[in-house]
């Protein structure tokens, strides 16, 4: 499983995705969220102002990716 490191207390979904590089853009991560292509903690997640916080985990076509503060 990847991980992705955040110096502040959370991160936003869709920066998250941008910030693990499975997405190119902001717009692209709008569209997959939007289109229900991504899990957060095992559960379906449409909004990308979502707040990710330590230990959480998204997931996007097949690839986990776990939150970890600094």
């Amino acid at each position: 499983m990847t991980e992705i490191s955040i110096k502040d207390e959370f991160i936003k979904l869709g920066q998250a995705l941008k910030l693990a590089g499975m997405v190119d853009s902001g717009l692209d991560a709008k569209t997959e969220i939007a289109d229900g292509n991504v899990k957060v903690n095992g559960e379906t997640e449409t909004r990308r102002g979502k707040k990710l916080y330590d230990g959480d985990v998204f997931t996007y076509n097949g690839i986990s990716v776990t939150v970890k503060a600094k």
